[in-house]
């Protein structure tokens, strides 16, 4: 496994575009399962890691949209492509909005699937947020440095509280990749913490405050309407 590319999940009902992918990802160096539909994927990914997903909008049961949404209130990161033969740009947005990372409408060329897999697995590997040590993570004009539980803002000092932080660290954690509010009750307040999604909603407006973000427009903590928060993945070359 180490010598390929990496691991991918094809989800499609299309029997017959499901062997056309896995041979032609296979082919360009990729590791390649396929499902039929989301309880063939739900079955994988419980028993296996995958580097990324592709998955169909129409299927039979539940449709590609819903599994999207679904799995990523389940706090479910995996970068997912949605294949769809609608062209209707409304889907696309939707899609996007539901915690996908690229959308391909069908028909298409199998090297145009082949390249956009390639231009997000790198940009996850290597334009993430810049770390050193495993403690200092740059963004935009912020500096945030884990081990001393410290957030600057152009080399000045942010005053935050100890949830602020750990809020903060959370969605560092998963750059560029929706948190669902279960989740950041979790990893942020405990799993035993009596928070609820309405707390979590009020420590996001108080860390953006804090930041000095526009709360009508954020720039850098956003909203996934239906999900719940991300860190935005416009980091700093």
């Amino acid at each position: 496994m180490s010598n390929t590319k990496g691991r991918v999940l094809v989800v499609d009902d299309d029997a017959e575009l499901r062997t056309l992918l896995q041979r032609y990802l296979s082919g360009n160096g990729y590791d390649v399962r396929v499902a039929p539909d989301t309880r063939g994927l739900d079955r994988l990914l419980s028993r296996e890691r995958f580097d990324l997903m592709v998955l169909d909008l129409m299927m039979p049961g539940e449709d590609g949209l819903s599994a999207c949404r679904r799995l990523r209130a389940d706090g479910e990161d995996i970068p997912i492509v949605i294949l769809t033969a609608k062209g209707d740009p409304v889907d696309r947005i939707i899609g996007i909005e539901m915690g996908a990372d690229d959308y391909l409408a069908k028909p298409f060329e199998p090297r145009e699937l082949v390249a956009r897999i390639g231009a997000i697995l790198k940009r996850i590997s290597h334009i993430g947020p810049r770390v050193s040590g495993d403690t200092l993570m740059r963004f935009g004009p912020y500096r945030l440095n884990i081990e001393a539980m410290s957030l600057t803002r152009d080399e000045k000092m942010i005053a935050l509280s100890s949830r602020e932080f750990a809020l903060l660290a959370v969605l560092a954690s998963h750059w560029g990749r929706p948190v669902s509010r279960a989740r950041i009750i979790d990893h942020a307040f405990g799993r035993d913490a009596e928070v609820t999604d309405r707390a979590v909603d009020v420590q996001v407006t108080r860390l953006r405050k804090s930041m000095g973000e526009d709360p009508a427009r954020p720039a850098w903590i956003k909203t996934v309407w239906g999900v719940g928060y991300m860190l935005a993945k416009d980091w700093e070359a």
